[in-house]
């Protein structure tokens, strides 16, 4: 347990660093190779939940100390440490002999009589601490300031439950491949296997605890893969039908490109800018019997990549803040700055205006995105229609009976992440 706690406080501090955690979680597998499967989950985890909930570690951290460590890892040690105190069901004497013994292993001997007195007077003080940090709204809500400021300011009576949603477990979300299984007999098919799970949309199953993936019945025969229950929206809102000339504009790593394929037999071009990723895509489709034309190129630059053939259907899933899957990756909200959603906002909107060009008269695009932020969903639409006027914006149709979906956007809750569509067609 001491080098689980060790490795996990080294993930969370590059991440602190300005790393992905999902690059420093891969790296570190690469170079402790004889990690057990149930090691390799605990490290995630530890690294996962101290994310989550960073901003309220660091106000008890900060009260308990007389002055501010000096040496980072550390202190990334003690907030793990305190993660584990807080929300997990292991025996705190354990806990902060590991920790203590940790600081032995990081060659911090002078530094384990002071994990110790830390972290046995949060424990003897626990309730009066917490009641002190959550004086802070950023200790309270484990956001930065300005991401609960702007989400206050754009959804001042739903603010406090999406930054709640933001820091519980994601719900793990299947969609089955109807060229392959029907989701009734998937469902069947679950529960034989002892796996509880409930629909939850046209094609979507929802297990009621997640499994991983190597347990999931059925996925390495492409009978479903893991697309969260928002994000399988894209595919029956952009009216595919069979025959059709369909580009999926940023594919990897792929979901929605196999789910379009799935509905319909359609002449799809699967594009994405980076080529490592989309080795992911052919991956993915290969898994599900599905064949796609598959390009790396530029959305902002079609001259690099397009025939001159216009597209009955566009998919922009646009690069985004991803301010809606916060849960699924707790680092983004610690490494997102304000100014970044300027810039992302930029980007969509270089994006939309080029491949508004490549769409056919009557044609259809989608424009998608994980934030729930104003700036990159609403008002980039709102300013997308001033600027071309051969174009509308269509009625969402009802898709799944969700109550959020006919304005477009979709809010983190126990069903799905946080999710933008808007329908576009050309006159």
């Amino acid at each position: 347990m001491v080098e689980i706690q060790k490795l996990a406080a080294a993930v969370v501090g590059r991440v602190l660093a300005g790393r992905s955690l999902d690059t420093e979680l891969g790296t570190a597998w690469r170079r402790h190779t004889r990690l057990a499967a149930r090691e390799r989950a605990a490290v995630q985890d530890l690294a996962y939940g101290t994310l989550r909930f960073l901003g309220r570690l660091e106000a008890l951290l900060e009260v308990l100390l007389d002055k501010p460590l000096r040496d980072a890892r550390l202190r990334t040690l003690l907030l793990v440490a305190l993660y584990q105190l807080e929300h997990t069901r292991a025996a705190p004497h354990a806990i902060v002999d590991h920790a203590v013994r940790a600081c032995e292993a990081l060659g911090l001997p002078s530094a384990k009589g002071l994990a110790n007195a830390v972290l046995r007077n949060f424990l003897r003080h626990r309730a009066g601490l917490a009641a002190r940090v959550q004086r802070s709204e950023v200790a309270r809500y484990s956001h930065p300031q300005w991401w609960i400021d702007r989400l206050r300011a754009q959804y001042p009576a739903r603010y406090a439950a999406v930054l709640e949603a933001g820091n519980q477990r994601p719900p793990l979300a299947l969609r089955v491949n109807r060229r392959r299984a029907d989701p009734d007999d998937y469902l069947a098919q679950l529960a034989r296997h002892g796996i509880a799970a409930h629909p939850g949309g046209a094609d979507a199953v929802l297990l009621d605890i997640p499994v991983p993936v190597e347990r999931i019945p059925g996925f390495g025969e492409g009978l479903v893969s893991v697309q969260d229950a928002a994000a399988q929206l894209a595919a029956p809102l952009l009216d595919v039908r069979g025959g059709m000339r369909v580009l999926d504009a940023c594919a990897a790593p792929g979901g929605k490109t196999a789910h379009l394929l799935e509905r319909a037999d359609a002449d799809l071009t699967a594009l994405d800018s980076d080529a490592a990723r989309l080795e992911r895509v052919r991956g993915n489709l290969a898994r599900l019997g599905l064949v796609a034309n598959v390009v790396c190129g530029d959305a902002c630059e079609p001259p690099g990549w397009w025939d001159g053939r216009p597209f009955e259907r566009i998919l922009l899933d646009a690069p985004c803040s991803a301010s809606g899957v916060t849960r699924r990756h707790p680092d983004i909200k610690w490494l997102r700055r304000a100014a970044d959603i300027a810039q992302f906002a930029q980007l969509q909107r270089r994006m939309l205006d080029a491949l508004w060009q490549l769409l056919a008269r009557g044609g259809k695009l989608l424009y998608a995105t994980c934030s729930v932020f104003h700036e990159e969903n609403r008002e980039q639409v709102a300013q997308f229609l001033e600027r071309h006027g051969d174009a509308t914006r269509l009625s969402l149709p009802a898709v799944d009976n969700d109550p959020q979906l006919p304005a477009g956007q979709l809010l983190p809750d126990e069903r799905h992440d946080g999710f933008f569509y808007a329908l576009l067609q050309k006159a």
